[in-house]
């Protein structure tokens, strides 16, 4: 499987981690099955070591409490707890923490574009840790477990139909998910709504050269005003605030967890000058970029 580095390319970025389709069943683009201590993306990613993957997790805990670190939040979840980790986002597991239930992992491009739209497949804004009620729980884990069986049984359909048969009974399971999530006390108010899941992507792509509401405005063709509005009624936040926001947890990343110098970090999120870095970063966090790498180290 192959893994790439930081935004630099070099032995100072954060690992990120492809989806290993060579331990899929038939190769198809997901996974389904036991959490268990030996079972990594790689060998190079030990428990305990921060990274990053190319791919979404979903673990439904059996047992806990579980501590587990993702974008600079500790979650402590516990059984009937599920734990949902998107592309791109910087996580930890605890080696002394027992993992146990059922891991899902699934690889982008698995699923159709309506169907990602459709189950918030990524909506960074919500929270990774959900805590679904008896009733939810016992559905999550029966369209679990039917997954479960679709997906290791390779005898019965051809692997096309097979293949179409794991997407229908994957996009089940995460209607669900995506339904609990949406439900959550931190969900989005309207998180279907299509202007704001469009500038949410085009923020996603371009926050590292991009931070002005008006070029991205345009760039959807919306007017400022009407943007403004879905974006507050999607997050609570304007346009701006969503922008810096998605700035500072990269350069927290970076900051935290790799060697990039600081002026370095502060190119790879669209600050060319390490001065207007600096001033940008203590504005949002009330810290110098270096006295935060400090208390981490």
């Amino acid at each position: 499987m192959a893994d790439r580095t930081g935004p630099e390319g070099d032995n100072g970025g954060i690992r990120t981690f492809a989806f290993p389709t060579e331990h899929s069943i038939s190769g198809v683009g997901m996974q389904v099955g036991p959490m268990g201590a030996d079972r990594t993306w790689h060998s190079d990613a030990p428990l305990g070591r921060v990274h990053r993957i190319d791919f979404h997790v979903v673990m439904v805990f059996a047992v806990g409490p579980v501590r587990h670190m993702v974008d600079f939040t500790e979650y402590e979840a516990t059984a009937g707890d599920v734990l949902w980790i998107r592309p791109g986002q910087v996580h930890r597991f605890t080696t002394t923490s027992e993992y146990r239930g059922t891991v899902l992992t699934m690889q982008p491009g698995f699923l159709p574009r309506a169907t990602v739209e459709a189950t918030g497949l990524y909506r960074y804004d919500l929270p990774p840790l959900l805590r679904p009620d008896p009733a939810r729980l016992a559905a999550l884990e029966a369209a679990l477990a039917q997954l479960r069986r679709e997906y290791e049984d390779t005898a019965t359909l051809p692997l096309s139909l097979h293949t179409a048969v794991l997407r229908h009974s994957l996009t089940a399971f995460l209607l669900r998910l995506a339904h609990l999530a949406a439900s959550s006390a931190e969900a989005g108010r309207h998180p279907g709504d299509t202007t704001f899941t469009l500038f949410r992507d085009a923020v996603e792509a371009g926050f590292a050269t991009n931070h002005s509401v008006s070029a991205y405005a345009d760039a959807l063709g919306y007017s400022r005003r009407t943007l403004v509005r879905a974006v507050r009624a999607a997050t609570g936040e304007t346009p701006k605030a969503f922008i810096d926001k998605r700035v500072v947890l990269e350069a927290k990343r970076l900051l935290a967890h790799t060697d990039l110098p600081i002026g370095r970090v502060g190119v790879a999120v669209g600050f060319p000058d390490a001065a207007n870095f600096s001033k940008f970063f203590h504005q949002h966090t009330d810290m110098t970029p270096a006295a935060f790498r400090a208390e981490l180290r």
